[in-house]
């Protein structure tokens, strides 16, 4: 009986021993699976809050971004802005000094003139009135006291009269004027003579200059800042009278260039400076030019050419501060070195005499200006100008059937 007891108590012992120890096996495996599952999830979600909230970061970080070159787009446009309005502004500014620089030439020629009692006066008083007329050009024929022939050669040509004259300055704005000073003699025969001539014609210009070979450099000068004085035009020529000129063709030239603010357009050249005494273009300035042999500087032959209206108030303004050269085409090729001017090189301004001129006329390329090279201008011009002009000139009706 108690063997027995103590057998089954031994039993029932062992039993729960090992039911204990599965039993906690049981709880521990439990527990570890719990701690485990309840430990990721946590950091899962830590995982995503952080992931989240770096994606904001780097959202707004990139949304501030775009808003700053945003920004800059919106500075950069402004900025652009304001500089097309300044430069608008400066080019306005520009033209209204030279539109005053332009009126100061006008007043100190005029106050020049009335002061020296020079014929100049009345061609100034006569302008007045013309004044806010806007003119295409203005042509200025140079011309020399011995040089009658020569100039009722033009008129009876290219040149029109009397009312034709008016009519082209009324309605196509160009000016033609025959440009001579006086003598060294104020009021002796030779300045009688034009003051008779210009009755009769009423075609000059009058300048406050002592005429001579040797002051042609002077003269063209003078003649840009007398012109600019008195008409305000786009374009001033200047011509010799023993050239032949297809007005209407010259105006189509020139409009071309119209925009442009500084501009000096011609037959451009480069020849020999000559150092050698006796010669006719003979240069005693030079050594200015570097060694023996070298050539002037671009500029366009003196036969015919033409500047712009801002080229022309700069001569008048800084007439006497520039210096001439013995040649007047060189010195006024030396006043626009170092300006911002654009060169035009147009060969129809320097054709030669027939065959030349009126084979380009018969392929429809009028010439604008025909002359002989070898004299300066067309041989005996008093005599063959007509022929040259019935052979080189433009239609009749050209000039006025143009539109400029």
């Amino acid at each position: 009986m108690s063997f027995k007891s103590k057998g089954e108590q031994s039993t029932t012992s062992f039993i729960s021993k090992k039911w204990s120890f599965l039993l906690c096996f049981g709880c521990f495996c439990a527990g570890m699976l719990f701690t485990i599952r309840m430990g990721t999830v946590p950091e899962s979600k830590g995982i995503m809050r952080i992931t989240a909230v770096e994606t904001e970061k780097l959202k707004l970080i990139s949304e501030g971004c775009n808003l700053k070159a945003k920004e800059e787009k919106l500075v950069s446009k402004d900025i652009i802005g304001e500089v097309f309005k300044t430069h608008h502004a400066i080019q306005t500014l520009d033209k209204t000094i030279s539109n005053l620089e332009m009126e100061l030439a006008a007043a100190r020629a005029e106050q020049e003139s009335l002061l020296s009692g020079s014929p100049l006066s009345t061609d100034v008083s006569r302008a007045k009135s013309s004044r806010k007329r806007k003119y295409l050009m203005v042509i200025g024929i140079n011309t020399a006291f011995s040089s009658r022939k020569r100039r009722d050669s033009v008129r009876a040509t290219w040149m029109p009269q009397g009312e034709k004259r008016k009519k082209m300055e009324d309605e196509k704005g160009i000016i033609v004027r025959f440009v001579i000073g006086h003598s060294a003699t104020t009021g002796g025969i030779l300045d009688r003579a034009i003051e008779a001539e210009n009755k009769k014609h009423r075609d000059f210009l009058r300048l406050d200059h002592v005429e001579g070979y040797l002051e042609l450099s002077a003269k063209t000068k003078i003649y840009f800042a007398t012109a600019v004085a008195l008409w305000d035009a786009d374009f001033y020529v200047k011509v010799d009278d023993d050239v032949h000129v297809n007005i209407a063709t010259l105006g189509e030239t020139l409009v071309r260039h119209r925009k442009k603010p500084r501009v000096y357009i011609g037959c451009m050249k480069s020849g020999p400076v000559l150092s050698q005494k006796g010669l006719r273009y003979h240069e005693p300035e030079h050594w200015k030019f570097g060694e023996t042999g070298n050539k002037y500087f671009r500029h366009a032959t003196g036969q015919l050419y033409a500047i712009s209206k801002d080229l022309a108030t700069y001569i008048s303004i800084n007439q006497h501060v520039l210096h001439k050269y013995a040649n007047e085409d060189v010195s006024l090729g030396s006043w626009f070195i170092g300006l911002d001017v654009v060169h035009i090189d147009d060969r129809r301004l320097c054709c030669g005499t027939p065959p030349d001129c009126e084979w380009k006329a018969q392929a429809g390329n009028i010439c604008v200006a025909s002359f002989d090279w070898s004299c300066s201008g067309i041989c005996r011009s008093a005599y063959r100008i007509k022929e040259v002009h019935q052979k080189c000139r433009e239609g009749e009706n050209a000039l006025w059937t143009a539109t400029f």
